[in-house]
């Protein structure tokens, strides 16, 4: 790999153990095999015409609007402390702390909930399962050093 380059199988979710009084513990969910991190925000409109030349060209312009933080990702399940912890979470609609660590970039850490859970197999394979991750509030990012 190139210097600088990241392996994308090290873009992590890591589920809180929900300890209190802390420290809480944060372990890796296991199994992901395809994931992504979703940064985005809505852009609101903020165009006007000009008052002193009103027939002339209109810039469009904006603000950024609501952001949204999605974590997705996909693999295989694996049976473990953790993934039944886990899923006492999405079976309950609960929510939780985890932490998304972003390689070369840092930590995004903060409420996270399962907006979707699929769990998926045929007669041959390991059991499959797909979840979408979605901030509960405003996530506290921590730079890589």
């Amino acid at each position: 790999m190139a210097d600088g380059e990241q392996l994308g199988r090290l873009l992590l979710i890591k589920v809180g153990d929900g300890a209190t009084p802390g420290p809480e513990v944060f372990n890796n969910l296991c199994g992901l095999k395809d994931r992504s991190f979703d940064l985005s925000a809505n852009s609101v409109d903020t165009t006007k015409p000009s008052c002193t030349n009103p027939g002339g060209p209109v810039q469009k312009t904006g603000r950024p609007g609501v952001t949204n933080r999605t974590f997705q990702g996909s693999g295989t399940f694996v049976s473990s402390t953790i993934m039944k912890t886990f899923m006492g979470k999405v079976i309950n609609t609960q929510i939780f702390n985890a932490q998304v660590v972003v390689p070369g970039l840092g930590t995004f850490e903060g409420p996270f909930f399962v907006t979707s859970f699929t769990a998926s197999g045929d007669m041959e394979n390991d059991l499959q399962f797909d979840a979408t991750f979605e901030a509960a509030a405003e996530l506290e990012f921590t730079a890589e050093v």
